[in-house]
């Protein structure tokens, strides 16, 4: 275990993984194209044990926000249930060090020693390191990649405020006095550079000793107005990330987690509260050590949320192309705007139109930004539900359960065959239904239904996955929206909730169609505009998938005469058109093609 940046242990590891770059001894090598695999995001606490039960009841108690005992082992023993749904990476929440005394740290996003394994998250605590790489090695001999949520904004609760009583933002940095193992406060600790090393425990304080410098972190309690990206993070201690050699020293810290535990990705959280155009340099950095080590595409996005997201997403990923400076910064970013669009359309809330909406304006927002892998729309990370937003997609009526079953489906569906790579929230391939609360959507999945692989939702994730990677166009095609039409001669996209919502995806020669109705209780039936150059009259298309066992295939293709097409810019066309004819049963979505 390595307690310094520069001592001889941590530059070993370092040296190893460029020595053996490109060979049969070294890193595991990055996927060609990250839109190939879909990544299965899992909180390690929340996901498995092999050898105990968790430790509280009820599995998804919506008010324990406690450790319940998932192992590094538990996710290596499933890995072969996560393969045969179809995941070709896992998100691990945080398996760095957290303080031991914090037991509300169970997510993992406290950390405190950024260069070594969670301790309570293996089965001998003083085999953390090698048993999360061994975990790694595992997902990557099955062809699994595997990405770790970081932390550089701040740190676990590692000291006090002498004002314990302050509550509002104090311009001046406040006193403090860092805890020690058991979690207390020490006022003889005052300025971590003065306590003595025999004293400087690696249960407690920040780690790496670089770290160790009071002058790293903020020390304000609360926020200024008008600026929630500064002061603490709750009990998270924040750190000055605009200082150059906290910078350097981050920037450091986590090349050496690439190259102990050979990771290919990570997800940064936090994003937009770093500060010193950290993100550009982070994300610059990591590549280039990346190359160096042989993982070519090494990928990194951030958590960008707010109510600005899409255009803190546009400043913070990739770079300017009107800017001259060469580094390009963190590759992507969660897709917070999406998912506050696409859920409210899945669940018959707001009108397809939205969708269009939310693309158009993002095509305008990035029109000139770059990500480092030339186009940050295509490697969004697109979701539906996750750890930070306190309901799942899949609602469960009272007295009806399965009644909005087939919106999880159609959401995935859709989720699946938009541009971006799919994210599935580990659980909803169960039918967890956890609402209200952090803890309410972060269930103990072991101890509740386990891991069925005759679930409905995993059968159907597992054909939505095998679409996905059987047609290109879902994963590198263009993205068009098509209008429709309920009598054959007006065409647009459904401007009402409870409507269709209808896309192709276009790779050279092939087009891909989704076709979903959102309305709960109403078939629809009408007619999909088709590109006329890859389409002719009498043309047959196939359902490649619906979320219903008995679905209607389309008509064959026919040409129209003078028809109004509303198209998505605004302008209004009038055909002639190719159109296929589609019926659709209440909340089912079809994917079609040749």
């Amino acid at each position: 275990m390595s307690t310094s940046l520069f001592a001889p242990d941590f530059q070993t590891v370092l040296d190893h993984a460029k020595q053996t770059a490109g060979g049969p001894a070294g890193s595991f090598p990055s996927p060609q194209d990250w839109r190939d695999p879909f990544i299965y995001f899992l909180m390690l606490d929340r996901f498995n044990n092999a050898s105990a039960a968790p430790l509280h009841s009820p599995f998804d108690d919506p008010n324990f926000f406690g450790f319940q005992g998932g192992k590094f082992s538990g996710v290596q023993q499933q890995l072969p249930y996560l393969k045969r749904l179809g995941v070709g990476a896992i998100w691990l929440s945080p398996v760095l060090k957290n303080l031991r005394f914090d037991q509300g740290s169970y997510h993992g996003y406290g950390i405190h020693d950024f260069l070594s394994a969670q301790p309570l998250f293996a089965d001998i605590p003083a085999q953390a390191d090698d048993e999360l790489r061994a975990l790694v090695d595992a997902a990557h001999q099955l062809g699994i990649y595997v990405i770790f949520d970081i932390v550089l904004n701040h740190t676990g609760d590692v000291f006090a405020y002498q004002n314990a009583d302050s509550t509002g933002f104090n311009s001046d940095p406040q006193p403090i006095e860092w805890r020690d193992p058991s979690g207390q406060p020490r006022p003889e600790f005052a300025d971590i550079a003065t306590i003595p090393a025999a004293q400087r425990s690696p249960d407690a304080l920040v780690w790496p000793a670089e770290l160790q410098k009071n002058g790293f972190f903020r020390r304000r309690q609360g926020t200024p107005s008008g600026d929630d990206t500064i002061g603490d993070f709750a009990s998270l201690k924040q750190m000055l990330t605009a200082d150059p050699d906290l910078q350097r020293f981050l920037i450091r810290a986590y090349q050496y987690v690439i190259a102990r535990y050979d990771v290919d990705g990570f997800r940064i959280d936090t994003l937009r509260y770093l500060k010193g155009d950290l993100a550009r340099l982070f994300g610059n950095a990591i590549r280039e050590f990346a190359l160096q080590i042989g993982k070519k595409n090494f990928f990194t996005f951030g958590e960008v949320l707010d109510g600005q997201a899409e255009e803190d997403i546009a400043r913070f990923i990739g770079r300017s192309t009107t800017d001259g400076d060469q580094l390009v910064g963190v590759d992507a970013a969660l897709d917070y705007p999406l998912f506050n669009t696409l859920k409210p359309v899945v669940k018959g809330f707001a009108a397809p139109s939205a969708v269009v909406d939310m693309y158009i304006r993002r095509k305008n927002i990035e029109q000139n930004i770059l990500s480092s892998h030339g186009d940050a729309t295509r490697f969004f990370v697109t979701f539906l539900d996750n750890h930070d937003m306190k309901e799942r997609i899949r609602f469960v009526q009272p007295g009806d359960e399965h009644k909005f079953d087939d919106q999880v489906t159609l959401g995935l569906a859709c989720l699946f065959a938009l541009p971006g790579i799919p994210c599935v929230y580990y659980g909803t391939e169960q039918g967890l239904h956890g609402a209200g609360s952090d803890p309410a959507v972060r269930e103990a999945l072991w101890g509740g239904p386990g891991f069925n692989e005759l679930s409905p939702f995993y059968r159907d994730i597992q054909k939505i996955a095998a679409v996905r990677g059987s047609h290109a166009p879902l994963r590198y095609g263009r993205f068009y929206f098509r209008p429709v039409s309920g009598d054959g001669h007006t065409f647009g996209v459904s401007p009402f909730p409870l409507g269709v919502l209808a896309f192709s995806r276009i790779l050279n020669d092939e087009e891909t169609i989704v076709v979903a109705n959102t309305n709960t209780g109403q078939g629809q039936s009408l007619d999909v505009i088709l590109e006329s150059q890859l389409s002719q009259a009498g043309d047959t298309y196939r359902v490649l998938y619906s979320n219903k066992s008995n679905p209607t295939p389309p008509s064959q293709v026919k040409q129209t005469g003078q028809v109004t097409v509303h198209e998505t810019d605004g302008s209004i066309g009038h055909g002639p058109l190719h159109v296929f004819h589609v019926t659709l049963q209440p909340l089912e979505v079809q994917i079609l093609g040749r």
